[in-house]
């Protein structure tokens, strides 16, 4: 059975991790420009809960510096992406951390009414 792009995507992250040894995916970022560079972020699995209340809030620049190594945070303010760029770095840090974010399959629906008559 071939590999998922899922699975490929988990197994090069796994890898990238393996290589770096620090625990950091690398991930393209998008300036507004249309300039892109790659800086080293935790996986999204590993976001701690301070850097989604930050991000939740709307404090991108707190988020940014929660999950990007701290010599990548330069290159994030000097890119000063847009929406789209920022957008598609949390996409493919998910992706490439072998989840997505925002995707949660949630509750099944059951099988068999719970409605009583």
């Amino acid at each position: 059975m071939p590999a998922t792009k899922k699975e490929l995507d988990a197994a090069r992250a796994q890898e990238q991790e393996a290589e770096t040894g620090d625990g950091y995916i690398t991930v393209p970022l998008a300036g507004h420009d249309g300039v892109t560079k790659d800086v080293r972020a935790f996986p999204a699995g590993k976001w701690r809960a301070s850097a989604l209340r930050a991000l939740n809030q709307g404090d991108i620049d707190a988020f940014m510096t929660s999950v990007l190594h701290e010599d990548d945070f330069d290159i994030f303010v000097d890119l000063d992406p847009d929406t789209e760029g920022f957008g598609k770095f949390t996409e493919d840090a998910a992706r490439l951390s072998g989840g997505d974010l925002g995707k949660s399959s949630g509750r099944t629906r059951s099988g068999s009414s719970t409605r009583r008559s």
